[in-house]
């Protein structure tokens, strides 16, 4: 079994990936908060950890992959009105949106998706514990964490304690203990979404969402916890803090991954620069596939660079890998598609897909260059096994080609979409030239096409066709 190396933010270092049970592995990721539309910031994580999740069920037998969904929030409350419509119909069409954006991006689904709201009592309960060891406090309707209750408290951000309360974004309030301090729990007035408790009527705060999600479904202590880098500090930071304290020192996450910064052309994704992609308008240009090549073609550690070249870079290499499989259409790839060993190799040490997707090109070549349907027959199936586990090479190569959407760029046209009996009609007429010996006819209607950005291929199987960008 390959070992797999991962970079735990909590030590700051590579460590050797031990589950607690190999059995059973456990996977818990910060989903999304649903008040707008998803942007390219947001698909990266997704992304990411679909790729941990498909490398760890390679080694494992059962991986349980845990993304939740926050449905309950002051964002959401705040759009909500600002829209004139009712937090369920904001929630559910964003939620529905959501889906569908990922599943653009071929990311599958998680095993488990748990709604905030479907896990009050369990928050409830968590913030009682809270109360009960001490670490948290009622004051003015609210329920707040003491941050000095835990002494080792900013071990995950490794922030000191004026840095941290810096970093903290929240209103300064009279009845805090602490400027650290950070509500568990808040009273909802008026028409505000909200829940019976102990303390009164309200709703949770955003962290202990979060840690009541990930230990009910996961269990007091399980392997991994995920999410973007922002997220360190405060709300990492402070799920630790919660669920420690609750149920043990010991408890909670053993390996905590963290994604790289999403920026736009060198800048940090703003509304007010005018630079805020969403997934939807993303995908408007750029096909589903080509986003998610372009994301791995950059380790997920590092800052992530959005921008149209390096879109359209990730298009044409994409071009370059099913063209491949396009030309070697009349060898079948195996049965059983196995990642190769060296590609595993790759991905178990710290997802490295900048390597990985380094031998998809090495592969791509080699079956240009394959002689004998023995040896082309090993590397496709290798190519395509290895891209599988990345989530692309799924396309029929010929449909990739013929349907313009699945290219590099753009929205395949109406007449596009209609034009393919056109020519099927012109290749019939070419191969009844051929037949006929009029090669004249024939080469006539082969640069008619080619004009056209029609590219003709002719092997034993028939005549294969793709479009081709026109320069």
């Amino acid at each position: 079994m390959e070992k797999v190396r991962l970079y735990n933010t909590l030590r700051r270092k590579k460590e050797i990936f031990k589950p607690i049970d190999p059995k059973k592995v456990g996977m818990y990721v910060c989903g999304p908060t649903v008040y707008d539309l998803a942007h390219v910031g947001n698909a990266r994580p997704i992304v990411v950890f679909d790729v941990l999740w498909r490398l760890l069920r390679c080694i494992y037998p059962k991986v349980t992959y845990v993304r939740n969904i926050t449905d309950i929030d002051d964002k959401i409350i705040d759009a909500a009105a600002k829209n004139k419509e009712s937090i369920d119909s904001l929630t559910s069409r964003t939620i529905r949106s959501f889906h569908q954006d990922m599943s653009a991006l071929n990311a599958l689904d998680p095993d488990i998706e748990p709604r905030a709201t479907e896990h009050i009592s369990e928050m409830i309960l968590l913030i009682k514990k809270l109360i009960d060891n001490g670490n948290a406090y009622e004051a003015a309707k609210h329920v707040l964490f003491h941050v000095p209750s835990m002494s080792d408290y900013g071990k995950l951000s490794k922030r000191k304690s004026k840095e941290m309360i810096a970093g903290i974004r929240v209103e300064v309030a009279p009845y805090k203990k602490d400027p650290a301090d950070f509500v568990l729990w808040k009273p909802s007035e008026g028409d505000q979404p909200g829940w019976k408790s102990p303390w009164g009527y309200g709703r949770p705060g955003w962290h202990i969402e979060c840690s009541a999600m990930s230990t009910f479904h996961l269990g007091k202590k399980f392997d991994i916890h995920g999410g973007g880098l922002d997220l360190i500090f405060p709300h990492h930071e402070n799920e630790i803090a919660q669920s420690q304290c609750a149920h043990g020192k010991d408890s909670f996450a053993n390996y905590w991954l963290h994604n790289g910064f999403l920026t736009v052309s060198g800048e940090k994704m703003s509304k007010s620069l005018n630079n805020f992609i969403i997934i939807r308008k993303a995908l408007k240009k750029f096909s589903g596939e080509v986003i998610r090549f372009f994301m791995l073609l950059t380790h997920y550690r590092q800052p992530l660079d959005w921008t149209t070249q390096g879109l359209e870079r990730a298009g044409l290499s994409l071009d370059r890998i099913y063209n491949a499989l396009w030309k070697s259409q009349e060898v079948s790839a195996n049965d059983a598609l196995k990642p190769s060993k060296d590609f595993l190799k790759d991905l178990c040490d710290d997802l490295n897909t900048p390597l990985a997707t380094s031998r998809l090109f090495n592969l791509a070549n080699n079956l240009n260059k394959a002689k004998n349907v023995k040896e082309k027959k090993k590397i496709k199936s290798d190519l395509i096994a290895n891209g599988n586990l990345l989530g692309i090479l799924e396309h029929n190569p010929e449909k990739w080609f013929q349907d313009s959407s699945n290219k590099k760029s753009g929205i395949q046209k109406k007449e596009e979409k209609n034009d393919e009996q056109w020519i099927q009609n012109k290749i019939n007429a070419r191969n009844q030239a051929r037949t006929k010996k009029d090669f004249v006819t024939s080469d006539q209607i082969r640069e008619e096409l080619l004009s056209k950005g029609i590219v003709l291929e002719d092997d034993v199987s028939g005549t294969k066709w793709k479009r081709v960008d026109k320069e």
